[in-house]
């Protein structure tokens, strides 16, 4: 079910299958839940646990009671198709318990529920007909233990559970309503004392219930037909007093090749902050094993074609230079020219405070491909790329985009002078400034997903980068629309 999501959301934030098996010691990504979070998410957890209680009920409850003052050897009784109408527990916690899990406490918690309901005796032979219990005085106490799965997924565990019910009132229907209802009370006590009972284990079949349905999900992300995002536990969460800690993959792969990138992440440490709901560490070593991935799918290399360099010469006609306006007409005019620019090697990352480079080797070779002919090389050089990277977040999602600090161009011919490599660098540059950056970033608009869960947005979030990490703190807002797509049918 898709709304039981949301009751994993604060005792284990992320719901990841690892379809990849791998050797990685340190996480890429790391995430905090403070209590800020968790206070925050009590409203979250308890409308999802109404909205789950309220369309699936409650198993049928049975027994058998007799009457002394009605001098009745026994009542068998049977109530069935158990609904929840209404549903407050106005008073609850989760509280972070060190090195051993979330405490969960509630007290004053009521219920109206609405049933049918069938009784046997030898006073009354069998009637049936409908009813309304109300509980009051509702105390909950239990203890969530979080954990990895052997295959990797978050698994919770409900220890210590302990409930009482401590007022019930029953309300009988039809037409020896009033009848029923004058020996309800004596009713009451009983059925009170057998429910308190079977509340827990009802309670720890949703909790399998639940684990059972996240063992099921694949929530390891593609980008295109090429690309993996794996976000799987790497290991138990860290409970503290303050705050609950996963370490995530965070490790990118091509479809098809599941190996990891050549290189191990790093140790790193969030900053002991808790003004935030919650705080999400993105390390280095998750955007090189972007930038590596990527480089291993071509996805760097970019061909402009004529109409395209035709565009950007309409565009920026100013300080091109003599060089670049023969080039335009020998070739542009002439006949189709392209310009290849393929990267050498993985861009590196590099993440200083407040500072976010992105260095691009490469290779720029312009080709022209007259008619019935192969192609032609122009001209060929390599070049160095130093850009720096812009950060935001939008939606769901972590938005980079590029901006040029630097370009060298290097000639691979030795007798290419100085002043036509110069030339042809400020060419280059300019239009990696106007044609090629823009395509780049346009499709770095699709981002990269942060981890939150179903039907929870990011707000009021803020993003800072530190030496080897980016951190990203942030508030939740919990969307009940899912509702409407999952309750009114």
């Amino acid at each position: 079910m898709e709304s039981e999501k949301i009751l994993v959301l604060w005792g284990c934030f992320l719901l990841w299958n690892p379809l990849i098996q791998s050797t990685q010691l340190y996480p890429g990504i790391k995430v905090k839940i403070t209590q800020k979070g968790l206070d925050y998410g009590i409203q979250a957890g308890m409308e999802a646990i109404e909205m789950i209680v309220k369309k699936n009920g409650i198993p049928d409850f049975k027994g058998s009671e007799s009457l002394e003052f009605l001098k009745v050897d026994y009542v068998d009784y049977n109530f069935s198709n158990i609904k929840i109408n209404t549903f407050s527990f106005p008073n609850i916690s989760l509280t972070p318990v060190s090195g051993a899990g979330v405490k969960v406490l509630s007290n004053h918690g009521s219920t109206n529920i609405s049933t049918e309901w069938e009784i046997t005796s030898p006073l009354f032979s069998k009637d049936e007909g409908g009813a309304t219990l109300f509980l009051a005085e509702i105390f909950f106490s239990g203890l969530i233990n979080l954990s990895r799965s052997d295959t990797g997924h978050p698994s919770m565990k409900l220890e210590d559970c302990y409930v009482r019910v401590g007022h019930a009132h029953i309300s009988f229907s039809g037409e020896l309503s009033v009848l029923y209802n004058s020996f309800a009370e004596p009713m009451e006590k009983p059925i009170l004392k057998n429910l308190n009972k079977k509340l827990c284990p009802i309670i720890m079949d949703r909790f399998e219930d639940i684990n059972a349905n996240i063992s099921t999900l694949e929530v390891v992300t593609k980008f295109g037909e090429d690309i993996l995002l794996d976000y799987s536990l790497l290991e138990h969460p860290e409970i503290t007093q303050s705050s609950i800690d996963l370490n995530l993959k965070g490790t990118f792969y091509q479809v098809g090749n599941l190996t990891d990138p050549p290189f191990q992440p790093v140790p790193f440490t969030l900053p002991d902050r808790s003004d935030s709901m919650l705080y999400i560490g993105i390390s280095e070593y998750f955007l090189k094993s972007a930038s590596f991935t990527y480089f291993i799918t071509g996805a760097f290399n970019i061909t402009l074609t004529t109409k395209e360099l035709s565009k950007h010469l309409i565009q920026n006609p100013q300080g091109i230079g003599s060089l670049f306006s023969q080039i335009a007409e020998l070739y542009i005019m002439a006949q189709p020219l392209m310009m290849r620019i393929l990267t050498t090697e993985p861009p590196a990352v590099s993440l200083e405070p407040n500072n976010f480079t992105l260095n691009l080797p490469g290779s720029v070779v312009m080709l022209t491909k007259p008619k019935n002919n192969t192609e032609e090389a122009i001209v060929s050089m390599d070049f160095v790329a130093s850009t720096s990277v812009g950060l935001a977040i939008l939606g769901q999602k972590l938005i980079c985009s590029l901006s040029l600090n630097r370009f060298r161009l290097s000639g691979p011919e030795s007798n290419r002078s100085s002043i036509e490599v110069l030339r042809f660098e400020n060419i280059f540059s300019s239009i990696l400034h106007f044609g090629v950056f823009p395509l780049v970033n346009a499709r770095l608009q699709q981002g990269f997903p942060l981890p939150n869960p179903h039907q929870i947005s990011l707000v009021n979030s803020d993003i800072e980068v530190h030496k080897g990490f980016l951190l990203i703190s942030t508030d939740l807002r919990y969307d009940p629309l899912w509702k409407k797509q999952h309750f009114e049918d």
